[in-house]
């Protein structure tokens, strides 16, 4: 689906008709295409502020703080949405953030992407936010997938329609044919928040950013950013990590180690040493889409094949990581199209597309025992905490109650409404 990645096709052919001309050697070719908008970087920092609750229409990234979800509005910002009934929740504010795909809170503050561009912003009082800073330009390589490189000068911020014809003779070339320069359309995912101390929420399996005691890590795609939170006002642009291999799609944090998930296989961080990440190992595989999750022993991998990833394989994989130099194959189990997962004591749930949300008791790793599936939602992530399931679908945020796994069920949602 388009949310499997934040950026989703809608190319320069999604409408091509052929029609005859006046002369049997001409034809009339319509075409329908996006064109960027672009504004200052001045005025997107400007736009940065709270307002009334929005519908959802495209839900993206998702972070969990207390009783508070933060779901991403794919570039245009982050859905504030109280859960502390979950058989009620509701959409208490809107963040808007130009160009918001990734997101994490720590204490009262909300960290994304606006742009090239991190922004920090106080959301102690989500209805009336206050935007702390900026630090310009440390995500200089949005990427579209067509190829497209943007004015670095400005912004892009919306995209609009544009339908044209253009007549030519048949022995001409169509003048659009193998063209970058016609852009795809971007992927477009009062209560206070109050704590007695900085605590950090938790992310999806799908993050790009991901948090670790003082530290905010970011991946794009060859990079590892690495800023500290001390100061979770002001946070500080500390290094950049290359790699070399590109492809990077994920990172999940667990007990001082970073598993970064791409397009080619696992990779294992040490982060001990906060500011200086290093790599310990990695697990190959072929190309397909790959979010990871882990506990103390073993690496949880979902491999899913699509237009933007290629591929062939739709599985997951569990990998040994007691050696963690030395990640190892235990199994592969066959899915569907499976995407974001979550873990819960032996409890794994898996985000399988189409086929729903899959609840699985992984005591024994070599022979996993599916317990209940819901269906009949198209789902991309899920954060399973406490016996409560919060999961990204095609068609909203949906609230599953998972305390007693044979009979899971939907207990709240809140719609997308396109």
């Amino acid at each position: 689906m388009r949310y499997e990645n934040t950026f989703r096709i809608l190319f320069l052919f999604a409408c091509i008709s052929f029609v005859a001309g006046c002369s049997k050697d001409t034809v009339t070719e319509s075409y329908t295409f996006f064109k960027p908008v672009y504004k200052t970087r001045d005025e997107v920092k400007a736009a940065a502020k709270s307002g009334p609750a929005i519908a959802v229409s495209n839900p993206g990234k998702l972070f969990i703080r207390g009783n508070y979800a933060f779901l991403s509005e794919l570039d245009r910002g982050v859905h504030v949405i109280d859960f502390s009934n979950p058989a009620a929740p509701r959409t208490i504010s809107f963040i808007t953030i130009p160009g918001c795909v990734d997101l994490a809170v720590r204490g009262n503050y909300l960290y994304a992407d606006c742009y090239t561009d991190l922004v920090t912003i106080d959301i102690s009082n989500p209805q009336e936010v206050t935007v702390k800073q900026f630090i310009e330009g440390v995500f200089p390589h949005r990427r579209y997938n067509n190829g497209f490189i943007a004015d670095t000068s400005k912004v892009i911020t919306s995209w609009i329609r544009v339908d044209t014809v253009v007549k030519r003779r048949m022995d001409q070339r169509s003048v659009f044919r193998n063209r970058f320069d016609i852009m795809e359309l971007s992927s477009m995912r009062s209560a206070g928040i109050t704590t007695a101390a900085v605590v950090n929420g938790t992310g999806g399996s799908m993050a790009r950013f991901a948090l670790m005691g003082e530290r905010l890590y970011t991946v794009s795609w060859n990079d590892l950013k690495v800023f500290n939170t001390s100061n979770p006002a002001l946070p500080a642009y500390v290094k950049t990590v290359n790699f070399p291999q590109g492809n990077i799609e994920t990172i999940f944090p667990y007990k001082e180690k970073l598993f970064i998930g791409s397009q080619t296989g696992m990779f294992i961080y040490n982060a001990s040493n906060p500011d200086q990440p290093t790599k310990l190992g990695q697990f190959a595989h072929a190309r397909v889409c790959d979010p990871v999750i882990a506990d103390d022993q073993f690496a949880f991998v979902t491999l899913r094949s699509n237009s933007i990833c290629a591929g062939f394989l739709n599985q997951m994989d569990i990998v040994d990581i007691s050696q963690l130099t030395l990640p190892k194959l235990v199994k592969s189990y066959p899915l569907r199209e499976p995407a974001g997962l979550s873990k819960d004591g032996n409890l794994l749930l898996i985000c399988d597309g189409k086929d729903g949300l899959k609840i699985f008791d992984a005591t024994n790793v070599n022979s996993l025992v599916q317990i209940k599936q819901i269906s009949g939602i198209e789902t991309y992530d899920v954060i399973a905490m406490n016996g409560l399931a919060i999961t990204v679908a095609k068609d909203g945020l949906y609230f599953i109650d998972y305390r007693q796994p044979a009979t899971a069920s939907v207990v709240g949602k809140i719609s997308v409404v396109n």
